[in-house]
């Protein structure tokens, strides 16, 4: 599998701290790879704080710097990125410096490997090595991933963590179908490709440390539980009862002016979805 161009997609919330830093590290790390590459930082609420200044002070013409005002939810902030990607094999991973960005190597070699359509890093991999993990987000990870095998047969371990690689074809076909903005875009992503006939979904090692930040995920905890059940039941039902991610659908659309596109309310428009309807009810 040829790579003429690697897109890196970096979501970023509140990381005004770390931003600046984190990207040098992924530039560091990118430039001793055999890629051409391009790097995309998506600021997920330029007026939360000072995140987008602090990443245009890396001076790099690989690096495109975007943001909108409004948090959306990390979810959004990838997808934008990816919509703006150009590379043949599109990555993103999470800003924060919580995963080591070597990783985006061994995602890639084992891409290649096994002819993946998608690689996802996976902290209960084998040859993982994660440090400092609340032992509530271990349950959870299990947990969820016990959950996600049930509904959608899913067999990748760990979908949740926040490195992963896709062939540019595979988000072609996938993407306009995405609705999600927040918890389980991970999920929705990979339910849509497998349905699509994109099987070919592998996992790799990773490098995780959440050092300083336990503090935040701990906090956090009780409110992305929740999110994340919310957000998978609903990828099922549009999966199964709706079929909305079905090729001959028509899908409700709205302007969102801040981003500047299209997005997909999660609905189907009235006329195809009384069809639609029918045919659940009543097979020829």
């Amino acid at each position: 599998m040829q790579i003429e161009l690697l897109s890196v997609v970096v979501p970023v919330y509140k990381q005004e701290k770390h931003i600046k830093n984190d990207l040098e590290n992924l530039i560091q790390v990118l430039e001793n790879t055999p890629y051409d590459f391009e790097v995309i930082v998506v600021v997920d609420g330029t007026t939360l704080d000072k995140s987008l200044e602090q990443a245009k002070l890396v001076k790099d013409k690989r690096i495109n710097v975007l943001g909108y005002p409004t948090n959306h939810g990390k979810g959004q902030a990838v997808r934008f990125g990816m919509q703006q990607a150009k590379g043949d094999i599109v990555t993103f991973i999470d800003s924060g410096g919580d995963i080591n960005p070597q990783g985006i190597i061994m995602l890639l070699e084992h891409m290649k490997w096994y002819n993946s359509d998608i690689i996802v890093g996976s902290k209960l991999h084998s040859a993982s090595k994660i440090k400092n993990y609340p032992l509530i987000r271990k349950v959870f990870t299990y947990g969820y991933y016990l959950g996600v095998k049930v509904l959608f047969g899913l067999r990748i371990r760990d979908t949740q963590t926040g490195l992963k690689a896709y062939k540019k074809e595979v988000l072609e076909k996938v993407l306009p179908r995405l609705v999600i903005k927040r918890f389980a875009f991970d999920i929705e992503i990979l339910v849509v490709a497998k349905s699509l006939g994109f099987t070919r979904i592998d996992s790799a090692p990773v490098e995780v440390d959440m050092g300083e930040s336990i503090h935040i995920v701990e906090a956090l905890d009780k409110y992305d539980i929740w999110g994340f059940v919310v957000d998978t039941i609903a990828v099922w039902y549009r999966q199964n009862v709706l079929r909305y991610y079905d090729n001959d659908v028509n899908r409700e659309q709205v302007l969102d002016k801040e981003l500047g596109y299209m997005v997909n309310t999660g609905r189907i428009k009235a006329n195809i979805y009384k069809g639609y309807l029918s045919r659940i009810f009543n097979p020829q």
